[in-house]
């Protein structure tokens, strides 16, 4: 394996260097960082991370290979990759390559052999920054420094419209069994549900299906009307990309389906474009919640769940309207992680329930998705 020199430099004039996991050239992109201690797969196909470098705080990545039944959409949707130490072997039996060959493959740029520790360090301290990976032994890193401070900011981006499918589909069935979902957690008869893709992972698809669904996938900017005259037994709005407010199709879309009274259920951006379209506000987080390891404390029943969270942004619970309420809150920094509306059958998360990576302690709000139609349909 040919050593290759790499340099990742942050627009305040940081420069690590390194070496090169990946494939050659040029990554540009918001530079943040993942504590999740396993995941990197699901991680690195996760459409959220749309131009975003990320950084994975665990110290050694790549050690069980790549598989292709670990894909949450069809390729690596980062801009870039950066790790401590690089794994030279893929030791497992599921492993169908290597990370780094999965990498290079894909045109992902990686850089490894940096201190992650400090770069997280940084990054929490002065807030998420955006920067560029670049391979290569003679290097221009002013010219690198300041090509970094040309990358548009993501307040403002609309990265919606670069993820989403580009027709409607409908998903394949999954086997409740395979996915450990008790008979008395499924539907009672097959929903027809309608998802809105922003950004889509495939597991929300697998554990929705596997609580006895049928989904219709709908590209990001589908009219309400179109999906509404399909006469859905309830309406999912996914994760995704970007700001929240840069996407005002998709806030419009989803404050009709609040008037129509249909249940509705939204994860991460879902969760914030219904808080925009319930009438609160939304802002930027400083470096962002991303990880497996997130605890989160459901208002309603007093539990602790610990979480799987990728997300920028955040709802102000100070702009939300007197019929919404705040059902979960996240216990590192009080902010909002989860809504309901007091008349209309909405209800949202900004974590991952599907997990993919991370643990299941919420897999409870599938359950209570489908609960939720049943009761109002009889």
């Amino acid at each position: 394996m040919q050593e290759r020199e790499a340099v990742l430099v942050l627009e305040d004039g940081s420069v690590f260097r390194g070496m090169a996991a990946g494939a050659d050239g040029v990554a540009t992109g918001e530079v943040v960082f993942n504590t999740s201690l396993s995941g990197y797969q699901e991680i690195l196909t996760d459409p959220s991370y749309s131009r975003q470098i990320v950084t994975m705080t665990c110290a050694e990545i790549g050690n069980y290979g790549v598989s292709t039944a670990d894909v949450e959409s069809r390729a690596p949707r980062v801009a870039g990759f950066v790790i401590r130490d690089e794994s030279p072997l893929a030791s497992n039996w599921r492993a169908t390559g290597t990370l780094r060959d999965y990498l290079a493959s894909h045109g992902i740029v990686a850089i490894s052999d940096i201190d992650t520790r400090a770069l997280t360090r940084l990054l929490r301290s002065s807030g998420v920054m955006r920067g560029v990976i670049a391979t290569g032994s003679q290097l221009d890193v002013e010219a690198l420094v300041q090509e970094a401070r040309q990358i548009p900011q993501m307040e403002g981006s609309d990265l919606v419209t670069g993820v989403t499918t580009p027709r409607a589909f409908d998903w394949q069935a999954e086997d409740p069994d395979e996915y450990d979902i008790p008979v008395e957690h499924r539907a009672t008869r097959r929903l027809k549900i309608a998802a809105y893709d922003f950004g889509m992972k495939w597991n929300i698809l697998r554990r929705l299906s596997a609580h006895n669904c049928d989904i219709r996938v709908y590209p990001a900017a589908t009219p309400a009307a179109d999906v509404l005259a399909t006469n859905p037994d309830g309406v999912f709005l996914s994760n995704g990309p970007g700001d929240p407010a840069a996407v005002p199709y998709a806030i419009t879309s989803a404050r009709q389906i609040v008037q129509a009274n249909i249940p509705t259920f939204g994860i991460c951006l879902g969760h914030q474009i219904l808080g925009l379209a319930m009438g609160g506000k939304t802002f930027k987080l400083k470096f962002g919640h991303r990880g497996g390891n997130h605890p989160v404390k459901n208002l309603e029943t007093g539990k602790i769940e610990i979480t799987s969270q990728n997300h920028g942004f955040a709802v102000d619970p100070a702009s939300l309207p007197s019929d919404v309420l705040v059902t979960h809150t996240n216990l590192y920094d009080g902010t909002v992680e989860g809504l309901r509306h007091k008349t209309h059958p909405v209800f949202s998360v900004q974590y991952h329930p599907e997990a993919a990576p991370g643990p299941h302690d919420a897999d409870y709000l599938f359950q209570h998705f489908v609960q939720l139609i049943e009761e109002r349909r009889g």
